[in-house]
């Protein structure tokens, strides 16, 4: 069973859909940065459910169909930079830990007391934040693709992060060409699949296509910045998984994340890149699956 609801979380509307039987075992999954909900695959979600979990997953603040913060306007980044460098906490329209508060709002809002939380990529972040801000409402926690945001870890490849950093088309088919474009750069070594690449992109612009939100989440990486201090009290049975061609973070950024947070375990990918490869994707279910079984 399929549902796309809306939800008043914080202050703003989220979106967020559930798969499976609302009795079955709770399984939050958080997008990264700039993505939709649909960036969690429709089949990887129906199989996990099949396995006995009730599967949400939504948008989070600022993409896809929930709420777009354009009264906050644009980060300046020159500003933020400037305010690391005198040892002050950056002013940004909201920050990671809010984003954490809304994960946990919208559990809040389903009537969920505790949940198995997922997160890739900047959302592997947010369930950091969300499992050492809420720690009652964590059953077990998979961080996929990740980082601590340790300015002193090895840093992506450059001619990858200005490819991604750069700016991007606003009229349809070309934006469905750029970012495939792109996509194919984080891939890993896996043999792409343009057509489903293709398919993706123009189904995520149909949906809504928002350019503005990602940059308000980027800034929202700058608070609290480095968390690698913050994830020792995490206490969740933790597993870390990461590809070892990932461009976007060296698989030291996993390695620390295992290290820090007691008990974790970690799961490196060969060939896996900073994506879900539809051949990686059965053995991050089963992950996902057996971190559940610890609790």
């Amino acid at each position: 069973m399929v549902n796309f609801r809306m939800v008043k979380v914080n202050a703003i509307d989220i979106q967020y859909e559930t798969i499976g039987n609302p009795s079955s075992k709770p399984l939050l999954l958080i997008a990264g940065l700039g993505s939709q909900l649909l960036a969690w695959p429709d089949e990887m979600c129906e199989n996990i459910s099949h396995l006995g979990f009730y599967v949400i997953r939504f948008d989070n603040r600022d993409v896809g169909l929930s709420t777009k913060l354009e009264e906050a306007g644009m980060p300046d980044f020159t500003k933020i930079s400037a305010a690391y460098a005198r040892g002050e906490q950056p002013n940004v329209p909201y920050t990671l830990e809010d984003m954490a508060d809304d994960a946990a709002g919208l559990l809040d809002a389903l009537g969920i007391r505790k949940a198995h939380i997922c997160g890739a990529s900047m959302g592997g972040m947010i369930a950091q934040a969300l499992a050492y801000r809420h720690p009652s409402r964590v059953l077990s926690l998979t961080i996929i693709m990740s980082t601590t945001g340790n300015p002193a870890l090895p840093q992506g490849k450059p001619e990858v992060m200005a490819a991604f950093f750069a700016p991007i088309p606003s009229e349809r088919e070309s934006y469905i060409e750029e970012t495939v474009k792109r996509d194919r750069l984080i891939y890993g070594t896996y043999e792409f699949d343009e057509k489903r690449g293709k398919e993706y992109r123009a189904r995520e612009y149909d949906r809504s296509y928002y350019p503005m939100g990602p940059i308000r989440q980027l800034a929202a990486l700058s608070v609290p910045g480095n968390i690698q201090p913050l994830i020792s009290a995490i206490r969740a049975p933790t597993m870390v998984i990461h590809g070892k061609e990932d461009p976007f973070y060296p698989v030291e950024a996993a390695q620390e994340i295992a290290s820090t947070i007691p008990g974790a375990k970690l799961v490196v990918i060969d060939r896996m890149g900073h994506a879900f490869p539809q051949e990686v994707i059965p053995r991050i279910i089963d992950a996902i699956v057996q971190n559940s079984r610890r609790r």
